[in-house]
């Protein structure tokens, strides 16, 4: 079955967010959100996920679930607002547990954790189904970038987070807490172990040097072919020393000290203190 697939662009941090809809029915679900946040002010927006109300009102649509792919370090997620305006379920991948441990640590929020609170209402473990309407779709673990990262494939549709990039940008970096670049490669050929012509949904583009436009879309056959980190040569070995030499030169992401933060508690943000303000954390000297 090829679900219909429509995407959407936040500039502000190069992630495409998606509304997948079911051929056969009026439901979908949304993949990878955007809050917009402006850090300078902190001040946040909805101006994104608001496009993506217009356009399931516009095609009256039901959306069953609001899925993210990973916590993200650089966009707030929308989850919870989307949630707010239409019902659905927030699902992640369950190692998510992994990365609220070692942030919650960094941030001082153990106690956030220790306490019954469910922040995401789905936790999928690998192989997991996750049907919208008559679309039959399965959650696959993906680890490495991070050690919850989920693919989600819904018939020829692959929706990979940062798993990989276009074929001309490569693929993700390892170096958060609990990344690892051995599995990554490994889910990597997980996930081009999938049918030539499975398309490959991307969270971000960076806009590779030549090219002038964002692109979102690929395939397995694509990345196998052309991905400029792989190829049928390239060891596990090989990979994990490129990969550990390109992440030990990166910037940490702009956003990621409000995105995690927010993100781990499924995009909530704070409670309000008593003066009814709410406040993030900035750890100094921590990353």
């Amino acid at each position: 079955m090829q679900p219909l697939v429509t995407s959407f662009f936040d500039n502000a941090t190069f992630t495409f967010s998606y509304v997948v809809k079911d051929p056969n029915s009026a439901c979908c679900a949304i993949i990878d959100s955007v809050l917009g946040f402006d850090y300078a002010s902190g001040r946040t927006c909805t101006l994104g996920a608001d496009k993506m109300l217009d356009f399931i009102q516009s095609q009256r649509l039901e959306v069953q679930w609001i899925l993210e792919t990973h916590v993200h370090a650089d966009h707030l997620s929308a989850a919870p607002y989307l949630k707010q305006k239409t019902g659905a379920k927030i699902g992640i991948g369950s190692q998510v547990t992994q990365v609220q441990r070692a942030f919650s640590k960094a941030f001082n929020l153990e106690g956030e954790f220790s306490r019954d609170i469910q922040h995401f209402d789905q936790l999928f473990t690998n192989k997991a189904q996750v049907n919208v309407g008559d679309l039959q779709g399965v959650a696959l673990h993906t680890p490495g970038h991070t050690p919850a990262c989920m693919t989600y494939l819904f018939g020829d549709a692959a929706f990979i987070g940062d798993t990989l990039f276009m074929p001309d940008y490569g693929t993700a970096r390892c170096d958060f807490p609990g990344g690892d670049a051995a599995e990554l490669y490994q889910s990597i050929q997980q996930i081009l172990s999938l049918a030539d012509d499975t398309r490959l949904f991307m969270c971000h583009d960076y806009k590779a040097p030549g090219r002038d436009v964002f692109e979102n879309e690929s395939s397995v056959s694509k990345e196998r072919e052309h991905n400029v980190h792989l190829g049928p040569d390239i060891t596990q070995e090989q990979f994990v020393q490129m990969r550990r030499a390109r992440d030990a030169k990166l910037n940490m992401p702009k956003l990621i000290i409000p995105s995690v933060q927010v993100n781990i508690c499924a995009g909530n943000l704070p409670e309000p203190e008593a003066n009814g303000q709410r406040y993030l954390k900035i750890p100094i000297d921590k990353f």
